[in-house]
């Protein structure tokens, strides 16, 4: 089995690194195999929605952030972990810019795949966060994997977070559920669920 992890703060060994580690960790000690991305400082492209990822199964944007996501999604991933600091009560948005353009280019790939979301905040704003990064689950058809708490932790200076024993707990926990559920699903989607044709509704006729 296999975990994907984002970074999804600029700074690559901060207190979001440190809590997406702590879930690593625990899922490599189970066996699981984890791979870690992090989006870095550079300007990420957000989706204009052109289409083109329809057509060809990948973004018309050709940067590297987004391949390396769209490699490690490509070869085989059970489960899925997004992390991100808290930035005026959301998720930073570059982010979020690259994770609009992942999901809707990578969806039928990410179906059934077990997701969770790591929030990190000085104070305030995480629950909110928390949300906005498990919609993209929501959408998608994928188990969100759950802990004995949300999944938080609070720190402000790169490693503080490590201080947060309950918030570090939190991440082991997250990581033994996640391989509970990756364990009891069928591996490469195989006895899912039937669907039905997609209907969608617009108000406007």
């Amino acid at each position: 089995m296999k975990v994907l992890l984002i970074n999804g703060s600029p700074r690559e060994k901060g207190n979001t690194f440190t809590a997406l580690s702590e879930v690593a960790k625990t899922l490599q000690e189970a066996g699981v195999e984890t791979e870690i991305i992090s989006i870095g400082k550079g300007a990420v492209q957000g989706c204009i929605a052109c289409g083109m990822c329809g057509r060809t199964g990948k973004c018309t944007f050709n940067d590297d952030l987004y391949y390396k996501v769209w490699h490690a999604v490509k070869e085989g991933i059970d489960g899925l972990v997004i992390g991100s600091p808290v930035y005026y009560g959301g998720p930073n948005g570059s982010l979020c810019a690259l994770l609009d353009r992942v999901f809707y280019s990578l969806g039928a790939d990410l179906q059934y795949k077990v997701a969770a979301s790591v929030v990190v905040c000085r104070r305030g704003g995480a629950t909110a966060t928390f949300d906005r990064l498990n919609k993209y689950y929501a959408m998608m058809n994928m188990p969100i994997a759950s802990s004995q708490y949300w999944n938080l932790a609070y720190g402000q200076t790169p490693g503080q977070v490590a201080q947060d024993e309950e918030g570090m707990q939190t991440m082991r926990t997250l990581a033994r559920n996640m391989v509970w559920m990756m364990s009891k699903l069928q591996p490469n989607g195989g006895d899912t669920p039937t669907r039905e044709p997609i209907v969608r509704t617009n108000f406007i006729r």
